[in-house]
């Protein structure tokens, strides 16, 4: 489906997030998904961590951020475990991931399964394995049983979107 579900609200469900959300909306105002679930979301959301922890942003974050991009290095210090905010951030990330991703496997009734796809989420997928992804996605409160019935995958592969569309045209041209 061609969209912009991005641009929805984000709604939080816990009082970290409501909290988190705060932490947004005082630097862009109106928070919609994508200032959570993505790149510039994911440095954000380490921001908020550093903030809750009561600390101030580590010397390695601030000169990836000068340089112009600090996300591949939280998912480094993450995935090397060499630091526990960052830990902490991709945790929330793929909680969050999993929440919004259940939101939308319930409005198009998702019972085929739900693919996450992205450039962000091959290189967190030990993050979207261990639980908090799926924690996220299954909580649903009466709607639990439901999604639980909805496979849900994890793709590798960066050309999956144009040998989708090749797939597609080549249909097309064959009736």
């Amino acid at each position: 489906f061609a969209c912009e579900g991005g641009h929805t609200s984000y709604s939080p469900t816990d009082e970290l997030g409501d909290r988190l959300l705060q932490f947004l909306r005082n630097l862009h105002g109106h928070v919609s998904w994508e200032r959570v679930l993505s790149g510039p979301g994911l440095a954000d959301l380490f921001r908020f961590m550093v903030s809750e922890a009561g600390e101030t942003e580590p010397n390695w974050f601030l000169e990836a951020d000068h340089a112009g991009d600090p996300v591949p290095a939280v998912s480094e210090m993450a995935l090397e475990g060499r630091c526990d905010i960052s830990v902490r951030t991709l945790e929330l990330f793929a909680r969050l991931y999993g929440e919004e991703a259940g939101n939308l496997a319930l409005k198009v009734m998702a019972t085929g399964g739900v693919w996450v796809g992205g450039g962000i989420a091959p290189r967190i997928r030990r993050f979207l394995e261990d639980g908090a992804f799926m924690d996220g996605f299954l909580a649903k409160g009466r709607m639990r049983p439901l999604l639980e019935s909805m496979p849900v995958r994890i793709v590798l592969d960066d050309r999956a979107a144009l040998l989708g569309a090749a797939r597609f045209a080549a249909s097309l041209l064959t009736t």
